[in-house]
């Protein structure tokens, strides 16, 4: 159960006040928690939204029963962090996030929830970041509503790519984004999308490609994917935005860097999950 404590600034600010202002936590899960026994105290003593807190005050928030609908199936899974507030995994690649329509029981959440189980836990599973089905890397999941709002709004991630062509130095693309037309799917560059910026650094170019990395300021649907098939450099084994797959099956793109603060810490934490040698792989074929 998180605690946090009231700065001496915040002496005779109200429990709505605190917990909506400086906590983070959003009006809807106020509510569920007025509804749950116990769900705000101080000193052990049950709290009204409209009461007043005063420095040094511990609140402590007992977050509303939590429970999944998707199905728990056994498959591999790769933990690399864990804690009462939050897990970090390796997704690997040809794995969805999501149940869909065609992926019901071979998700990374079908495989998450199957490991809550196996420990008598139950979570509504919910990735804070999102990977496509054939890109790699790291996915956070939050425990409860609370992390989850939290964590999206103070998460940065660091991708790697690698892309068709030579680029060299550093850049910003910063073109919208919207869904290509004729298709359900596919996304392309134009002025009537959504804000789309993408920070990208080239770290090494060889055999007529480079290797990017990459920092995102939004996280539309296939951002990455779309700006550099914008720019006419692909990702390498993209070939639904023009990308060959003669030398990969899937594109080349892996979230290898998630910086986030703590929910209930307010610590720093950062993970890191290195990428496939793509560039072994060019330089393997390059001599064959």
């Amino acid at each position: 159960m998180p605690v946090f404590t009231v700065k001496p600034e915040l002496d005779g600010i109200t429990v709505r006040q605190f917990l909506r202002r400086h906590c983070h936590v959003s009006a809807r899960l106020l509510a569920r928690l007025k509804r749950t026994e116990n769900g705000m105290t101080v000193n052990g003593k049950n709290l009204r939204s409209i009461d007043i807190l005063h420095s040094g005050d511990a609140v402590v928030l007992r977050f509303p029963e939590d429970s999944s609908h998707i199905r728990p199936v056994e498959l591999p899974l790769q933990v690399l962090y864990e804690d009462d507030a939050l897990m970090v995994v390796h997704k690997p690649p040809f794995m969805p996030v999501h149940p869909v329509h065609q992926h019901q029981t071979d998700t990374l959440a079908n495989a998450v929830v199957s490991y809550w189980h196996r420990r008598g836990e139950d979570y509504t599973f919910r990735a804070v970041n999102r990977l496509d089905r054939d890109t790699s890397g790291l996915v956070l999941i939050a425990k409860s509503s609370y992390a989850h709002t939290f964590l999206a709004a103070h998460t940065r991630k660091i991708y790697l790519a690698l892309c068709e062509g030579e680029i060299s130095g550093s850049g910003t693309i910063d073109e919208p984004i919207h869904l290509k037309e004729g298709h359900t799917i596919q996304r392309e560059s134009g002025k009537s999308g959504v804000a789309a910026v993408t920070h990208y650094t080239c770290l090494r170019t060889e055999h007529g490609h480079t290797l990017l990395q990459l920092r995102l300021e939004t996280g539309r649907t296939h951002q990455i994917r779309t700006h550099f098939a914008g720019i006419g450099h692909p990702l390498a084994g993209d070939d639904m935005y023009g990308g060959s797959r003669k030398w990969f099956i899937r594109q080349c793109l892996h979230c290898t860097e998630l910086s986030f603060v703590h929910p209930f810490t307010g610590k720093t934490v950062t993970m890191t999950d290195a990428a496939e040698d793509w560039l072994a792989v060019l330089q393997k074929n390059s001599h064959e």
